[in-house]
């Protein structure tokens, strides 16, 4: 399953882009990172077909685990591609939500979009290990 990370805002080089490289380098195959400036441009960025996940602060909080449990399924599924949509500094229209299979909370305070980047980044290379067996994740 190819995972793709859609997110609004533009993506400079810093610190931010520098935690989210780390975890995307670790995560086999290699996130998909593509950069939208709009709604318009974030719903046309999703490939065809794919399950969506959109980040948004009122969405559901899910434990490592229960994340990784939902990646299988999703992989389960058969399905090709799977999209985490995150939002600029003004986070996803109502319209990206509401077409979303998944509504996903970072946990309940606010976090800056280009972080949240790198966030995503290393809880889905923390399911990735949770999935294969792997000893990063602790419990």
């Amino acid at each position: 399953m190819r995972i793709h990370i859609i997110a609004g805002g533009r993506f400079r080089p810093g610190p931010e882009r520098d935690l989210y490289e780390r975890y995307a380098e670790r995560i086999n195959p290699k996130p998909l990172l593509k950069e939208a400036r709009d709604s318009r441009a974030l719903r046309a960025a999703i490939p065809k077909g794919a399950l969506v996940a959109a980040l948004d602060e009122k969405g559901k909080a899910l434990s490592s685990r229960a994340l990784a449990a939902k990646i299988g399924e999703w992989r389960g599924l058969g399905g090709r591609d799977l999209a985490f949509l995150i939002g600029g500094d003004d986070g996803l229209d109502e319209g990206v939500l509401k077409g979303a299979g998944l509504v996903l909370s970072l946990g309940s305070m606010t976090w800056p979009h280009l972080l949240a980047r790198g966030m995503l980044a290393e809880q889905l290379y923390r399911a990735q290990c949770i999935l294969s067996g792997h000893p990063y994740h602790r419990q």
